[in-house]
This record gives C-alpha cells, structure tokens and sequence, in this order.
C-alpha cells in the first residue's frame, strides 16, 4: 500500500479495543455477546475519532468558585453518522455515546453474493437510501463493520457525496482488508479509514479470512 495511502489509515490498537475484537471473533460468542462488542468497538472507534478533532481552550467556574482552563471540541456536534445497515447498527449505538448529538443518515445495501466472480469486485443492492445534505463544515462518519472488498463501502460514499462535500469523511470499521482501504482511499482522496483490525485475506466468497464472520448475522441472529 503506497505510504500516502497508509498515513490515512487510524488502526485502534488499544489492548482493551483488541479483547473485545478477539471476543467477537470467537465463533463460540453468543448472539447478545457479539452485538454488545460491536457497541464497545463503535464507543472506542468514537474516541480516536474524537482525537483527531480541533480542540479549543476553555475556562470555567467550579463550585468552589474558582477559574480551572479546560477544552471543548467544536466540530463534535457537527458529526453526520451514516448507518450501513444492518451490520452497523450496533456499531453505530457504540458511535453515538460519543456522538450523541449527530445527525444521521441510513443506507439499506447488500453485496449480491450470488454474482460474485472472486476479486475486489461485488454488485451492490440499494433498497433504501436517506442522508442528509451534507454541510462544508460537517464531518461524515460512514460506520460498517467489515471493509472487505470495499464494493459497498464505495458506493455508500459515492451516495454521501452526492448530498456535498463534508469537511472529513471518515469510514469506521472493525476488520478491513488492505486490498479495500487502498480501494477505497484511491478513490476518495481526502478520506480516513478508521479501524481495529487489518486481516490480510479474503476467501472464495468474499469474506474476510480470518475475520468475525457475517456481522450482521450474528448481531441479529
């Protein structure tokens, strides 16, 4: 992956976002287990988010009646969160605890499995689309759980662009494959890509090897 590519890539490798990736990958993980992961995971995907935000210098009065100099973080009311559903539902409860204040967006999509000739490259299914027009100084977070070949992913942010031009646009993601991010991120050349886990394969349906499975299957079951 060419370097410029790779600065844009924010990998969450705190040891506690890495417990509970490794607990959701287990195949012995129950149902209500996997979709509380995907919660915890959307929570910490928010806060390294939120890192790379402006902050600015604030100062406030305590109760004791004393001056005490803080932060605040103006763009974390200008979040528009793009649900991928069904998968990201969880993932996006996670996102939300941060930012509780964002404005949302929903896209129904399937890959269409059944014409998949192997590679990168899958047909997408649109059955419902709703996203807010997109203001300059907004940024975009589009929240799936699995960036493996980047067919959907690509073209959810081909319908967010079409609604204007964020100030970042950011796709959140538990696992992803190198093969998508550098799809995705040479096709939109200002976006981030954060994310908990890079696997390195995909197999001969287009999962993510060794991966978690399908999310949105286990989250609902």
């Amino acid at each position: 992956m060419p370097q410029a590519v790779w600065d844009r890539v924010h990998l969450v490798d705190h040891p506690y976002a890495q417990m509970v990736l490794t607990k959701i990958r287990d195949r012995t993980t129950g149902q209500i287990e996997f979709r509380k992961g995907l919660v915890k995971l959307g929570r910490l995907l928010g806060f390294e988010i939120a890192r790379t935000f402006d902050v600015t210098r604030r100062v406030v009065v305590t109760p004791l009646n004393v001056e005490a100099e803080g932060v605040e973080i103006p763009d974390i009311d200008r979040v528009v969160l793009v649900t991928v559903l069904r998968a990201a539902m969880p993932l996006t409860e996670g996102l939300l605890k941060v930012f509780p204040n964002a404005r949302q967006g929903v896209v129904s999509a399937r890959r269409v499995e059944e014409t998949y000739m192997g590679g990168l490259e899958f047909d997408v299914e649109f059955t419902y689309i709703r996203i807010p027009q997109i203001k300059p100084e907004e940024i975009v977070v589009i929240a799936d759980p699995m960036l493996a070949t980047g067919s959907t992913l690509l073209k959810v942010g081909e319908e967010v662009v079409k609604n204007g031009t964020p100030k970042r646009l950011i796709f959140a993601t538990v696992i992803s494959t190198m093969q998508a991010i550098n799809r995705l991120l040479s096709k939109f050349t200002n976006a981030e890509v954060f994310t908990v886990a890079v696997d390195q394969k995909l197999d001969s349906r287009g999962y993510i090897v060794p991966g978690l499975g399908d999310a949105g299957d286990r989250s609902f079951g």
